[in-house]
């Protein structure tokens, strides 16, 4: 407990390993062991991220692919697919809300943990870690301490796979000897005026009193700055209501020309959809498609309905409709099924989700 008898914070962070790529693993299993790339293969492109197999050769994300491609020059170069992540994403997180009450997904492969109240919190996080792995075959990596900014460079430290547990003393001896750009929040530009004064590590930083600190970054920066650099957060787990959408779709390793298999593929992709809002206890008014074509060109289709649609096959029907409607010109390489203007079975929801376009 506090010192007045408050609970002591507990906070986890979970961040998926080299998320974009570890998708297109699942997705191209031949490429497994081999440095992948994912990026727009174009002169101006940058790398969005790689495997480990690819890192080990200096390849980094938001690194331009010509430097990457310089660097590691049997890499494959993946193009990434937004949409097939969002869904791997909402796959993990609902895992996540599963089995935490207080999560704030800060980005699409990871997520703060309020854990204060768990009487286990290390014991819940190894079962979550399993649990992700078993019904997603994606692994994450862990961090748990007494703050966000402390769970964040935990769950960085031991990746990929990794699960460590850090109080702000370990972490201070930990990274003492880093640069205060380590620390987040604290950019490029502060980071290099902090140089310039001749501050360079977090331990010449704690060493700067808060009353310089205030002269040199103003009132409010200052005091945060120094208490930044003593591994100290109070920044509270928000928590962030889930999007009210889902999907599913396929890749096909063959582009599907046969307008039977076309369309009992979407089937069979609406009926998955249906049972798994159904189990979530939800229902949506609006139905959506996405075509991909075997040049790659994607389309999108919607129809809003009234009332939220309770039938598997009435969800099923529609969407086949939208197909026959736009009549694929060419084989397809991806199909795909949304439901949006989700609700609860007992309630309205709120609509959060951006709603699907029409071109």
């Amino acid at each position: 407990m506090g010192s007045e008898g408050t609970p002591v914070r507990c906070i986890g962070h979970l961040d998926c390993d080299a998320f974009f790529a570890s998708v297109e693993l699942l997705r191209r299993p031949e490429l497994r062991g081999k440095p992948v790339i994912v990026a727009h293969d174009g002169p101006r492109s940058v790398v969005t991220t790689a495997t480990y197999e690819a890192r080990k050769f200096g390849v980094g994300s938001a690194m331009p692919l010509a430097t990457a491609k310089h660097r590691c020059p049997q890499a494959i170069v993946v193009p990434p697919d937004h949409d097939a992540y969002r869904e791997a994403s909402a796959e993990v997180m609902g895992i996540v809300r599963d089995e935490v009450e207080i999560v704030e997904q800060v980005s699409v492969d990871e997520a703060y943990m309020d854990l204060t109240a768990m009487a286990m919190p290390k014991s819940a996080m190894r079962r979550l870690q399993a649990r992700i792995l078993r019904e997603t075959e994606l692994h994450v990596s862990l961090g748990i301490g007494p703050n966000k900014l402390v769970a964040k460079l935990a769950s960085d430290a031991e990746k990929p796979r990794g699960f460590c547990v850090l109080d702000r003393r370990d972490a201070w001896r930990r990274w003492a000897g880093e640069s205060p750009g380590l620390l987040g929040g604290i950019g490029p530009k502060t980071t290099d005026d902090l140089a310039r004064r001749g501050v360079t590590t977090i331990r010449e930083l704690s060493k700067v009193d808060e009353a310089t600190l205030s002269e040199w970054y103003g009132a409010r920066n200052g005091p945060w700055l120094w208490r930044r650099c003593r591994f100290d957060d109070d920044t509270p787990v928000v928590p962030v209501r889930e999007p009210v959408s889902e999907s599913r779709e396929n890749t096909f390793s063959i582009d599907l020309a046969d307008r039977d298999e076309q369309e009992a593929e979407l089937r069979r992709l609406s009926i998955k959809l249906f049972e798994a809002l159904e189990k979530q206890g939800r229902r949506g008014r609006t139905v959506g498609i996405k075509v991909r074509l075997k040049d790659f060109t994607t389309i999108t289709r919607s129809r809003t309905f009234p009332h939220p649609v309770v039938d598997e096959e009435a969800l099923a029907d529609t969407a086949v409709g939208m197909l026959r409607e736009y009549d694929p010109p060419q084989p397809v390489r991806l199909l795909g099924v949304r439901m949006a203007s989700l609700e609860l079975e007992d309630g309205p929801g709120v609509q959060l989700a951006l709603p699907l376009s029409t071109g």
